[in-house]
């Protein structure tokens, strides 16, 4: 999925937009629960503790 490009580039924490659209898709798919809080930290590459927290600084509220 191609995401707009001006969006993509205004994720922070992430270098390329390739990372950032990734992202994007992965906090959408964890939004509608289509894949897991592990499936989202193994996509991700970063462990559980890290994302919550990254979840949290940007405001996403995500329950599990």
């Amino acid at each position: 999925m191609v995401l707009n490009e001006s969006i993509v580039r205004q994720v922070p924490y992430f270098n390329t937009l390739q990372e950032k659209e990734i992202f994007l898709n992965v906090i959408g798919a964890l939004s509608v629960r289509i894949i897991s809080l592990a499936k989202a930290c193994e996509v991700l590459k970063m462990n559980k503790d890290t994302l919550l927290q990254l979840l949290d600084a940007i405001g996403f509220d995500y329950s599990y």
